[in-house]
């Protein structure tokens, strides 16, 4: 996949079949979709193009709005790779763009720019200035202007829409395994490992405190959580134990995410890592001592082997 940035001008791309979204989560939904604009593009021997936007659309026209993302871009930008679309091209969103019509940014951008001639549209899509547009609107507008305008069939899991907003919902409630079913993967935090308070280590516990690399990053609910960790410095997927909340046993304080790689004793500082959280197992709540947070660690490292286990042992047995 090639990806390209766009803000103005011809971007001499070839003729092709596109789509266009904010692909919050590349979801299987998404796929779907992705799926069939890639059989388009085959069966007319153009290019197929993924077009989305550098910033949540939103943000343009309410400065004030506070977006609750799936994904960073970056991580938008490799799931999209792995879909094997031929471009995706990332749109700088500005004031400008948000004050077109959908009959004028199909005519100047996806036209003339982006030489869109076959355009994809999600079932439940839609873009331009008022909204107001529907997909007839859009057919009229593309015989207008030489694109020609279908509708994608909507994906569905044992009878539900697959949708980002759905998939937000299970984050907020936690449902691990059924965000997982929903993705077509785990729910992925990523970060930077900071300097933290040690406390782990000193129990015996080594942690590596993550911040994050999209501040707008939807967390599900404080807690504990069996979770894979991959990045820099630990090569493969590594069990870990994930926790997400405050510290309330060492007097509380801000948000944080500390990831305990079992059975790995190395320093993680400053590395990036990918944290893949696979299922929630408990509540974070205040220990009595020191002794009974310790214990409840190792009982949170036996838990979190066992969930991770029984998931290795279901996608084997469902391949």
């Amino acid at each position: 996949m090639k990806t390209l940035f766009y803000d103005g001008g011809d971007t001499r791309l070839p003729s092709s079949v596109a789509t266009i979204g904010f692909f919050d989560g590349v979801h299987l939904g998404h796929q779907h979709l992705i799926g069939q604009l890639m059989e388009e593009a085959r069966r007319d021997q153009m290019a197929s193009v993924v077009i989305t936007f550098d910033v949540h659309p939103r943000q343009v026209v309410d400065p004030a709005f506070c977006p609750q993302l799936l994904m960073s871009k970056d991580e938008k930008l490799e799931q999209l790779s792995h879909t094997g679309i031929d471009y995706c091209v990332m749109l700088h969103f500005t004031s400008e763009m948000a004050m077109m019509d959908a009959e004028t940014f199909m005519r100047q951008v996806l036209r003339d720019a982006l030489h869109v001639r076959k355009l994809v549209i999600g079932y439940d899509n839609r873009f331009g200035h008022d909204r107001t547009d529907g997909f007839d609107d859009y057919v009229a507008y593309g015989k207008r202007w030489g694109i020609d305008v279908m509708s994608s069939t909507s994906f569905s899991i044992h009878g539900t829409e697959v949708s980002s907003s759905l998939i937000r919902k299970m984050v907020s409630n936690g449902d691990m395994p059924a965000i997982t079913l929903m993705m077509g993967r785990c729910y992925r935090l990523s970060g930077r490992v900071v300097g933290g308070h040690q406390q782990g280590r000193l129990l015996g516990y080594p942690t590596a405190n993550i911040l994050l690399d999209e501040p707008h990053k939807l967390l599900p609910p404080n807690g504990v959580y069996a979770a894979w960790v991959s990045g820099e410095g630990l090569g493969n997927c590594r069990p870990a134990v994930v926790n997400i909340g405050c510290r309330p046993t060492f007097g509380g304080g801000g948000l944080t995410i500390e990831a305990h790689v079992i059975g790995y004793e190395g320093n993680l500082y400053d590395h990036l890592l990918r944290v893949d959280l696979c299922e929630y197992l408990r509540e974070e709540r205040v220990f009595a001592d020191i002794d009974e947070l310790t214990a409840q660690m190792g009982e949170d490292v036996l838990s979190a082997e066992k969930a991770l286990k029984k998931m290795m042992e279901k996608d084997n047995y469902e391949k």
